[in-house]
């Protein structure tokens, strides 16, 4: 039986934020969700999450799992103290107890399996993560005794010649529960800090055994944003050089940022300053950005977006979007339309070989195959209480400053006069023209002031 229990219930005073520590994100995750994903490969029978500090915010960060149960420590006496509240509340205590904190977002479930594989191996009562550190300041120095822990001095607690140790602590243990609980309320807050710390417990446990591993930074703990921005950074690399490995070209990868749900096709081109979020996918021989955003979205083969964002939309082969172009939900721009200069499109379909090129907005309508939107073009869809849906058959030639007042249906291979302001309804094959007749009046005087 696998019971894990993660520690997540400090302030994190270091963060400078109103916001708990845990929920702080990187990647569009939060620390905390980053650490129950690793846990939840393991297949734990029970996930046991201690919170704190403003618990109910962070209990509704987490999604529902039947796993997942949330215990509340109060006050916020140290590590050791956690586990003893988890115990209290826990009456079957048997098989292992992992314990992790929520703020060491980039730990692998690997590296939690092979800690896991020690642990029985040795038939430990205790088995930890240990790494080694050049500067080690900060993290509570492991002392072995052949292939045993001996002790876990905390930094504040340190001599002068303990601090010399760079075999370092990583906070991710493993404990035969069982023999835990018997021993857990003894431990006392005896040193500088005050707390009740969970290393105590190696000298109260008879077999220690120490898991060493590389750091590679998925060891990093966060306290502050100079430390979420390494894990930010950490995580943006592995992404990227994934991608690039798979046929990805990065004009320059610092700039960019990509989610880890985010697929890119092969032979596409990043350009500088582009994010790719969300669930975005993106197909082959595509060219994004420069300074583009695509967010939750579909991108179809051979597309170029550039100087644009895009949100929750489907975006056909052979499209071209930008620069300045606004790509709101719910919309679909079919192959080979184009989208551009300072156009927003909001919950429209736009069918093959449409285009709309300058200094319009599209909403809550149908733009038929082949039809030339004009420069300035409005759909006017709100009428103050509803939206209402404006459409315009295929091979149709809207005019400059066109205003459709919705609800309006144009049929086939209409064209509309510039300037006009559309209300009514046209047949297939007309012209519609509503603006009134220019008078010129000559030997005209502006009356002075």
């Amino acid at each position: 039986m696998l019971s894990v229990a993660i520690l997540a219930a400090g302030k994190g005073t270091r963060m400078a934020s109103s916001l708990p520590k845990v929920l702080h994100k990187i990647s569009g995750k939060s620390l905390l969700q980053r650490v129950i994903e690793s846990c939840l490969r393991l297949n734990p029978d029970q996930i046991y999450v201690i919170t704190g500090h403003k618990s109910k915010e962070v209990q509704e960060s987490i999604s529902e799992n039947k796993r997942i149960n949330f215990i509340i420590q109060e006050p916020q006496s140290g590590t050791g103290h956690a586990i003893q509240v988890l115990s209290k509340e826990v009456e079957k205590k048997e098989g292992k107890l992992l314990v992790l904190n929520g703020d060491v977002p980039l730990i692998k479930t690997e590296t939690l399996n092979k800690l896991l594989n020690l642990h029985e191996l040795k038939n430990a009562d205790i088995s930890l993560i240990t790494t080694k550190k050049k500067n080690p300041h900060g993290y509570g120095r492991v002392f072995l005794k052949g292939d045993f822990i001996e002790k876990i001095v905390e930094e504040k607690d340190c001599n002068n010649q303990e601090r010399q140790n760079s075999l370092v602590n990583a906070g991710i243990y493993c404990f035969n529960w069982e023999n835990l609980s018997k021993i857990i309320g003894s431990l006392q807050s005896n040193n500088s800090q005050k707390e009740i710390y969970l290393t105590d417990t190696v000298s109260l446990l008879k077999n220690s055994s120490s898991l060493e591993v590389e750091d590679n930074g998925e060891l990093q703990g966060i306290n502050n944003r100079i430390q979420l921005s390494k894990c930010e950074e950490i995580i943006q690399n592995l992404i990227k050089e994934k991608h690039m490995l798979n046929g990805v070209t990065f004009i320059n990868k610092a700039s960019c940022s990509i989610s880890e749900e985010a697929e890119i096709g092969k032979d596409v081109t990043v350009e500088a300053n582009t994010h790719i979020r969300g669930s975005t996918k993106i197909f082959n021989d595509c060219i994004m950005g420069p300074n583009t955003f695509i967010e939750n979205s579909h991108v179809g083969s051979h597309c170029e977006i550039s100087n644009s964002t895009v949100y929750d939309s489907q975006i056909m082969d052979y499209v071209k979007i930008g620069p300045y172009s606004h790509i709101r939900p719910n919309s679909k721009i079919l192959s080979y339309s184009k989208i551009g200069n300072f156009v927003e499109i909001k919950n429209s379909q736009l069918e093959e070989e449409s285009k709309v090129n300058h200094l319009s907005y599209i909403g809550d309508s149908i733009i038929g195959r082949s039809t030339n939107i004009g420069a300035g073009t409005i759909t006017a869809n709100f009428d103050g209480k509803k939206k209402h849906q404006t459409k315009i058959g295929k091979n149709s030639s809207i005019g400059a400053n066109t205003v459709f007042v919705a609800p309006i249906n144009l049929g086939e291979s209409v064209t509309t006069g510039a300037g006009s302001v559309i209300t009514k309804d046209s047949k297939d094959n007309s012209l519609a023209i509503s603006r009134s007749k220019q008078v010129n009046i000559e030997n005209w005087k502006k009356k002075k002031s």
